[in-house]
Formats: C-alpha cells, sequence, structure tokens
C-alpha cells in the first residue's frame, strides 16, 4: 500500500525505519507485513534493494514434487479455472504453491505476460519468504491465514508494483498443503479478491476432505438444507464403529467447538443425536435427502445428508433393505421406491412399470412439469438397479450454455480449444460409464448435438472434442423433460431417430394438485423436515388449505412453503396464521365452498349430512374420482353416489 509516512525516504530504508521500531514510522503498517519485514532483515539477512533474479528448481526437482502433489493439483486445477474466470480481464494470474512456496500450476491472464516473465511467475519459480521477501505466496506460507500484499508491502524494492492476494489450503489433519494466490499490476488493494481466493480454497479443502474419507461415512450438515453440498456445509468422517476420525473447518464453526481435537475421537452419540444403526439406516433410505438431526450437546438443529463408505456403499444398502424379490431382479428389491409412495394411483402405477423394468437397461423418458420430483425417481430407478454402485450423473440440457454442453457431454482432449482446460475433460457420458446418465429437460438439447448423442447411444462409445481414439461406454440412459417430444418432432425441433432410442418406457409424474396422496405427501415432507421425534400437530384448516392450493411449482414449492412454514411457528401447533396470505387465502375459499354446498344441500347444516358429503368428497379424491371404485368403497350402486352428488352439490373437477 501507499504509506502517508513514508515521506521523501526509500522504500529500502521505511523498511529499515519499521523494523527498527521509528517512532512514529511504523503507522499504518500492518501486524503481519511488519512481522514479516522483521523476519526478512533479521532472520534472513535479506537487502530490500536487492535485485537478484528469480529463483527457479530445476525441471526434474518440478515434475517430483507435482507428482507428489497430483491429488491436489488435479482437484485445484478446476477451481482455479473457475476462479482465473471471475477475474478474467483485470490482469491477474493464478498460482498454486505448495508448502515451500514452490509454484506447481499457473494460469496467466495475456495483460498479466511480461510482469510475470520479470518477476518469475512461472512453473517451478520459489516465492519463499527466504527467496522473495514478504510476498503472497510466502508471507502465506508463515502466517497461514489470507492476506493482501499490496505494492509497497513487499520486501523487496523489484515487487512493489505487484498486488497479491494468497489464502493457504489446509489437509483435513490441519497441515498446510499449499498456498492460493492472485497476483497483478492493479493500483487498488483487492480485498474482494482476498474474499475470492478463501472461498476457493475451502471448496478445495472440502473436495480433498470428501476424497480423503471417501471410503468412511460422511455427515454432511447445515443449519439449512439448500446449503448441504455446498461451501459452507460442514462435514465429519465416522468409521463404521461409530467413532469421529475428522470434521472440516465449516464443522467446528457451526458445532460451535474451539478445534477439531475437541471432537476427533469422539462417539457419534457425543456429537449428534444419532446412534450408529440410525446412521446406516439414513445412508441407505436418504442419502441424497437432507433429514433433521441435533447437536448431541446444545440440541440446536441440522440438516444432514448421510454419504456411504465408497466401497461398501451396496453392503450397506443391503443392510437395511436385505433381498426380498423372489424373482431374482437385480437391485434393492425395489426399496429405493419407498420414499415415492404415499398413495396416489399414477404413482404406484409409474413405480410398479419401472420395477418391471429394473435390471434390463430399458431406455426410459419421465414426463411432468418442474418440481413433480423427475430427477428423485431417476436416482431411485439407479438405486433400485444393478447399477446402484456405480456414478449417477445428472445433466441439465436446459441449464448448461449452447456453447459449453457438447464438451460438458462428450469431453475434450487437452488444447482441443481456447480456454480449455490444459488436462481435458473426461465429459458427463465417460464419467457415468457402469452407472446411469440423466438426461434431465432433454427436449432443450440443441439440435446439432441429438446427432452425436444418437450416435453414442448407438455405437456405446463417445470421442472426446479434439480426439480420434473412441472411448467405450456402458450406460443406462433416463431422459427428462416438461415438454412434448412428439410435439417437438413435428416442429423439427427434435429428431425421431434420437427419439426412439430414447423411448423404451415414458412415465408420467402427477403435478401435485393432481395428486390423491397429497395429505399423506405433505405429513411425509413435514417428518422429514423436523425429525420422527418431533411431536407437531397440524390444525384441520391448515392441512385443509395446502391440499387446496394449486402448487404451480408442485412438490418442491410445497417442500419450501413448509420450510418456512415450521420456521415461523413458535408452538407444537401449527396454526392458519403460520401460513403464507395466498395459500392461507384457498384454504378460507375451501371451507366457504364447503360450507355453503353443505348449508344448501344438507337441510338447514344437518351436521350428519354434511359428514356424509365430506366423506362422499374425501373418497372420490383419494380415487381420482373414479365413481365404480369410490361407490365398491362405500357399499353403493353408482346410481346412489350419483343420487348423492347431486343432492350435495359435488362436480368432478375439470
Amino acid at each position: 500500500m501507499q504509506y502517508p509516512n513514508i515521506g521523501s525516504m526509500s522504500h529500502a530504508r521505511f523498511v529499515h525505519a519499521v523494523v527498527d521500531g521509528e517512532r512514529g514510522i511504523h503507522d499504518g503498517v500492518e501486524s503481519q507485513i511488519a512481522r514479516s519485514w522483521h523476519r526478512c532483515l533479521k532472520e534472513h539477512h535479506l537487502d530490500p534493494a536487492s535485485r537478484h533474479g528469480p529463483v527457479l528448481i530445476p525441471r526434474t526437482e518440478l515434475l517430483a514434487r507435482q507428482e507428489r502433489a497430483a491429488r491436489l493439483l488435479d482437484i485445484a486445477k478446476l477451481e482455479m479455472a473457475n476462479l482465473y474466470q471471475q477475474v478474467a480481464g483485470s490482469g491477474y494470474a493464478i498460482l498454486l504453491a505448495d508448502p515451500d512456496g514452490v509454484v506447481l500450476n499457473y494460469i496467466g491472464d495475456p495483460q498479466f505476460t511480461n510482469a510475470a516473465a520479470r518477476t518469475g511467475m512461472q512453473n517451478g519459480a520459489v516465492w519463499s519468504e527466504l527467496t522473495q521477501g514478504t510476498n503472497g505466496m510466502g508471507t502465506c506460507v508463515i502466517e497461514k491465514k489470507p492476506l493482501v500484499v499490496h505494492q509497497n508491502d513487499h520486501f523487496f524494492v523489484r515487487n512493489t508494483f505487484l498486488t497479491c492476494a494468497a489464502a493457504p489450503i489446509f489437509s483435513p489433519q490441519d497441515e498446510l498443503m499449499a498456498v492460493l494466490n492472485a497476483s497483478g499490476e492493479s493500483n487498488v488493494a483487492q480485498q474482494h479478491t482476498k474474499v475470492l481466493l478463501n472461498m476457493s480454497a475451502q471448496t478445495i479443502e472440502n473436495r480433498i476432505f470428501l476424497c480423503s474419507y471417501k471410503d468412511r461415512f460422511l455427515v454432511r450438515f447445515h443449519s439449512r438444507p439448500e446449503f448441504v453440498s455446498t461451501l459452507g456445509e460442514g462435514v465429519v468422517a465416522f468409521d463404521c464403529e461409530g467413532t469421529a476420525l475428522a470434521l472440516n473447518r465449516s464443522a467446528v464453526v457451526q458445532l460451535g467447538v474451539d478445534s477439531k481435537d475437541q471432537l476427533v475421537g469422539k462417539r457419534i452419540e457425543d456429537i449428534f443425536n444419532l446412534s450408529m444403526n440410525s446412521l446406516f439406516n439414513l445412508a441407505a433410505r436418504h442419502a441424497f435427502h437432507p433429514v433433521p438431526i441435533h447437536d448431541a450437546n446444545s440440541g440446536r438443529r441440522f440438516f444432514a445428508a448421510i454419504q456411504s463408505p465408497e466401497r461398501t456403499s451396496r453392503s450397506a444398502y443391503d443392510a437395511f433393505w436385505p433381498a426380498g424379490n423372489k424373482r431374482g431382479d437385480p437391485g434393492l428389491g425395489g426399496q429405493p421406491f419407498s420414499g415415492l409412495d404415499f398413495g396416489d394411483p399414477q404413482m404406484a402405477d409409474n413405480i410398479r412399470r419401472a420395477k418391471k423394468i429394473l435390471g434390463k437397461d430399458i431406455p426410459t423418458i419421465l414426463y411432468g412439469e418442474t418440481g413433480t420430483g423427475k430427477g428423485l425417481f431417476a436416482k431411485a430407478i439407479h438405486l433400485a438397479s444393478h447399477r446402484a454402485g456405480k456414478p449417477f450423473v445428472a445433466v441439465n440440457c436446459a441449464a448448461i450454455p449452447e456453447t459449453l454442453i457438447e464438451s460438458e457431454l462428450f469431453g475434450y482432449k487437452p488444447g482441443a480449444f481456447t480456454g480449455a482446460r490444459r488436462d481435458g475433460s473426461r465429459g458427463k457420458i465417460v464419467q457415468a460409464n457402469g452407472g446411469t446418465l440423466f438426461l434431465d429437460e432433454i427436449g432443450d438439447m440443441p439440435p446439432q448435438l441429438q446427432a452425436r448423442l444418437l450416435r453414442v447411444l448407438e455405437d456405446k462409445e463417445v470421442v472426446p472434442l479434439g480426439g480420434e481414439a473412441p472411448i467405450k461406454v456402458d450406460i443406462h440412459v433416463i431422459s427428462a423433460t416438461h415438454g412434448n417430444l412428439p410435439k417437438l418432432i413435428s416442429e423439427g425441433k427434435f429428431r425421431e431417430d434420437l427419439y426412439y432410442r430414447l423411448h423404451g418406457i415414458s412415465l408420467v409424474m402427477p403435478p401435485l394438485r393432481e395428486r390423491a396422496d397429497k395429505r399423506r405427501l405433505i405429513k411425509h415432507l413435514i417428518r422429514l423436515e423436523v425429525g420422527p421425534d418431533t411431536m407437531l400437530t397440524i390444525e384441520p384448516e391448515v392441512m385443509k388449505a395446502l391440499e387446496n392450493h394449486d402448487w404451480p411449482g408442485n412438490i418442491r414449492q410445497l417442500r419450501n412453503c413448509l420450510r418456512t412454514v415450521l420456521a415461523l411457528c413458535d408452538t407444537e401447533t401449527i396454526t392458519i396464521e403460520d401460513l403464507d396470505e395466498d395459500i392461507r387465502a384457498g384454504g378460507h375459499r375451501a371451507r366457504s365452498r364447503a360450507g355453503a354446498a353443505c348449508s344448501e344441500a344438507a337441510h338447514d347444516d344437518n351436521p350428519l349430512a354434511c359428514a356424509e358429503r365430506e366423506a362422499i368428497l374425501c373418497e372420490l379424491e383419494a380415487l381420482r374420482w373414479n365413481v365404480t371404485k369410490v361407490a365398491a368403497k362405500l357399499s353403493l350402486s353408482r346410481n346412489t353416489l350419483y343420487r348423492k352428488m347431486r343432492r350435495y352439490g359435488i362436480k368432478p373437477p375439470r
């Protein structure tokens, strides 16, 4: 930074004055910078006016260091590329240095190329404090916390044109693994760049943690369910005996402890309100769905997704879903579907048909509005099949930019196009090899890519962009769309031959407003949010309002609504006042309609007539207005039932 009290003295003289403690000189110099200058002068015996060139290690040593850090580099490269995209055009370079300050990977902005060459910002350059004085990478290695070294903060005069921001990356055992750094010629100290770097460093840490403990039970949690599997999630790894092995930085903060040592070695019952049996159960039945758990000490509620050990995930499932498949079909006896069946006839028929084709790799198309659970149903098919232990790779064809979807799906070789990652990319199809590829919103796939996808599905091999040798793949394809594929075919927007390749069987996910199991579904979702041990009462008018709402966003909208309601509810009873006004109004309208019909048709509010009308209406809704089935269930003739419906003003919905 520009220090106001530097006056006319040189930078080198100013550094000496600060370190020697001259009165009034050190004001404004950050403590970590002052400490670094002191180390450089008193311990390393460096001269701030020195102009010696950069220090580079031999190529053989660089390759050896990169080999030792191979897993870290593989994980960090993607995050470095993402970070570079965020600062591209601002003249910054992104570097990754090891604990000795040696640069292992470098992504440079063309605007910064000359400056990088002058200062030695390249792979193999040594940026420790011993060689380069105070600088982002070297000082971060020692301070072990995010920092900015801006221009005159540097020790050497030759580096004072640089602005550097750096953040440390720690192993699950709290050992420094690397430093992530952004350097450029900015005239402004980029505090926001430091924030971005720290977020990227934590993302890399979390990925390293998940990879390091992929063969253990992982409890991934947050106080808000939507933040599970994001940067802010806490993660605790447990062995098969229920002993905590490690936890990430966010877990320390969320659990309110001072250090990881306070929890490592503790039993799971001492950390969460879970036993090892319940952990197994949650991992088997709700692996991809956050469920409520509580801090064993404070009682604070979290939402957690339980990840089973990678090598034993099938045995974990089999332990709780023993083989009950008398026909000998592969998979888990269809149990993954249990969380989707609450009594709706159409959903029950979908599940019945899906179970019949398990293990036959018949391509499936799921139709349905947004939020009806197409993704969950696809995941259930995967988990119920013989492919359950293999990858489930989801691709949203509508969410990926058209310019990127080809490389995302088919992968690419190094240097295939401008901006490509140096090590290339496998692509989603190859990632799904042995498992299931879920193509969501398949109707939005660009026409030029449909032919390539058809060729992959027919030949069972994929050629990456820029490559020549095909890669064999074995995948089960499930597609989903909210549109009408035959209509898109007639409009020339979707290939007919691809449609027939994807269409082995089609299943329609009913919209929530048409489901006959809304009441049971609502209760199930509430149990997921509050946990099985929490006693909660729902007032009848609340349930009526929830059942009568149109829910244009379907189950996704309903779940978000219930989370809000539970957050606003101050007691163990959900009342009508806890609902949003639009949903509450729907409940009032339903009561008004019911009351008017009952009053008009039931002879001066006869309570028996009102009760009979309500019973008939409930059965009609439960059986999707199938008069024959309702008449049989109520032991009435069809004519009698029709007569009662006319008497009570009951009319089928449009």
